[in-house]
């Protein structure tokens, strides 16, 4: 029987897939643009960066959707979103009135990075491939899914 903490586990991990893999397909598709934003703030080997963050955007949070070897999947993205803040947001550094906006991205990657944080936690519930092959392998039907 699935509980409504699977459902809810369910429906952040769309929510939080949905603000990674269409970031991570828009980089695809620039990768150019993706590239010399990478250069522009002083980083080593953009090209590589570029598609470091291709990867992760796509391919890790698409298993993070799935619920497929997700507490790794979210412990990489809570990983990635914290460096992207600290390069890529860092209000501090910037003029007064650049500030504000680069805050709120800032905070907002923390926020993400503490729900990555739960699910790296507690797994992703039984409507998951990791609650159906905890299920299998339980007997449980899924109902120890969420420590998968």
């Amino acid at each position: 029987m699935k509980t409504s903490q699977d459902w809810l586990a369910l429906a952040g991990r769309v929510l939080i897939a949905y603000l990674f893999i269409p970031a991570g397909i828009g980089k695809l598709m620039g990768f150019g643009g993706t590239v010399g934003y990478i250069a522009s703030k002083g980083l080593p080997l953009p090209e590589l960066g570029a598609l470091i963050a291709i990867v992760v955007e796509v391919a890790v949070a698409l298993a993070l959707l799935l619920g497929w070897r997700t507490r790794a999947a979210a412990l990489v993205l809570a990983l990635f979103t914290l460096a992207a803040a600290t390069l890529f947001h860092n209000y501090w550094a910037l003029p007064a009135d650049q500030q504000m906006m680069q805050q709120l991205l800032f905070t907002k990657n923390l926020a993400v990075v503490g729900g990555l944080l739960g699910f790296a936690a507690w797994g992703a519930g039984a409507l998951s491939l990791d609650g159906r092959r905890s299920a299998r392998h339980t007997g449980t039907g899924g109902l120890r899914a969420a420590r998968a």
